[in-house]
């Protein structure tokens, strides 16, 4: 293996589909063939392993908030983690919760995300007025739902409330809606 620079180095999307199991077999077997050949993308491939292991750390303790794959969250729940998951299509309303017994807590938003590059993820109180954004989601090209975690601490602390969160796409123009979901949040019997 070469320690110089790669001159045709993988794409940080294959090296995590790489990582997280996702590629097809033959893109796969290739990525596979580079990373043994390449120093380089072999130390990125590591880098990348070393920060999802943090994030992974941060997500066992609840204490996250963070935008994830599918994949991802997957990897979480096969390593023991009980998770609360709501899925939401687009306009959809969950009546949600957590208990004590979870560990972390996982919207998975499904929308039209075809042609979007990335989103911001904007979290609003029940009139619509904005309390806080995650910016700049990337997508990539085959991604349909967005899969967001949050700090079950906080989640625990809320009120009964309705949280409305919107997946918009920013443009020069302002934010495109692209999809608004609404969490009708109780607490827990157990809390």
């Amino acid at each position: 293996m070469s320690a110089s620079a790669c001159a045709e180095p993988l794409d940080l999307s294959v090296l995590i589909d790489h990582w997280l199991g996702d590629l097809a077999p033959d893109e796969d077997e290739r990525a596979e063939e580079h990373l043994l050949g390449c120093a380089a993308c072999s130390k990125r491939m590591g880098d990348l392993v070393a920060l999802t292991g943090g994030v992974r750390s941060l997500a066992n303790l609840g204490v996250v908030r963070a935008v994830v794959t599918g994949a991802f969250l997957e990897r979480l729940i096969d390593e023991g983690l009980r998770v609360r998951e709501y899925r939401l299509a687009p306009g959809g309303s969950v009546e949600c919760t957590v208990t004590p017994s979870d560990d972390l807590v996982a919207a998975r938003l499904a929308a039209d995300l075809r042609g979007v590059p990335h989103v911001d993820l904007v979290k609003c109180d029940a009139e619509g007025r904005e309390k806080n954004r995650l910016k700049d989601i990337p997508l990539s090209a085959s991604a349909q739902e967005v899969v967001f975690l949050e700090r079950i601490d906080h989640i625990r602390a809320l009120p009964a409330c309705v949280q409305r969160v919107r997946l918009v796409a920013p443009d020069a123009g302002g934010d495109r809606l692209l999809a608004e979901y609404t969490f009708v949040h109780t607490r827990s019997s157990h809390d």
